[in-house]
């Protein structure tokens, strides 16, 4: 008898890829990824040390160098499949390895968003109402907005692992990538995934969406603001303020 996919209650393994058209190369991309993932690792742990370390940097404006905490996050979860795939040519993956790791891809990326979205009101008070800026950002202030960020997070990217388990996977199971992103395994499943769309966009849209265009407004009345400003030199000089979260928000 022949056995159906559809009805099996096993769970599936997934097959992870390599760069197509490179597999001559593969141990080139081994060092150059494993390059990358080392000055990635290695230049975020330095600035959290010297975060750590000076005290001339605890205030509220550089906690939100978290940021590095967010891209060691991505690092390590994306670091083990990507090397176990180039160097040692192990390529399958576990149904519940594979959710892990998309869990805390997800959870590390919308979090970096928040973050960013925090360090664009913080841009804004320092520059809009300044003699407020110490008053108004202080640690509980910085704590009470990093924890909705967090949680919001946690919330969204929780149920995507079980919108998944409840499907039939009935193909080769082929990921496109050399780790677990959830826009890859939701083109796997055989059944129905309109609510796996629906949700899937709500997350984006509510999260990256809802993000992008706060930063973009807050930008818009810091905008407004400087140009209030007589002086050409106290304008650059105003707007240098946030040159460096203008870089981050273009490079994220």
């Amino acid at each position: 008898m022949r056995h159906n996919p559809h009805n099996s209650s096993e769970l599936p393994t997934f097959t992870l890829t390599r760069l197509p058209g490179l597999e001559t190369f593969q141990h080139w991309m081994f060092l150059l990824f494993g390059t990358l993932y080392i000055v990635s690792i290695v230049g975020n742990a330095l600035i959290l040390f010297i975060v750590k370390e000076e005290h001339s940097l605890h205030h509220p404006m550089y906690y939100f160098l978290s940021l590095s905490v967010n891209d060691l996050g991505v690092s390590f979860s994306t670091l083990p499949t990507v090397l176990a795939t180039f160097c040692f040519h192990l390529r399958k993956i576990s149904f519940g390895s594979c959710m892990a790791q998309m869990f805390f891809i997800h959870f590390f990326s919308f979090t970096e968003s928040g973050v960013l979205l925090i360090m664009s009101f913080d841009c804004y008070v320092a520059i809009c109402n300044p003699p407020r800026y110490a008053i108004m950002l202080t640690d509980t202030c910085v704590v009470c907005m990093g924890l909705p960020v967090i949680i919001r997070s946690f919330c969204m990217v929780f149920p995507l692992p079980f919108l998944l388990k409840r499907l039939p996977f009935c193909k080769a199971n082929v990921l496109s990538h050399a780790y677990c992103p959830h826009p890859d395994l939701i083109l796997l499943p055989c059944g129905d995934i309109t609510i796996n769309n629906i949700f899937g966009l709500f997350i984006v849209i509510s999260t990256f969406g809802l993000d992008s265009a706060l930063i973009l407004l807050s930008y818009v009345l810091i905008l407004c603001s400087v140009l209030t400003i007589a002086s050409w030199g106290e304008r650059l000089k105003t707007l240098s303020n946030c040159v460096s979260h203008m870089c981050v928000v273009f490079i994220f």
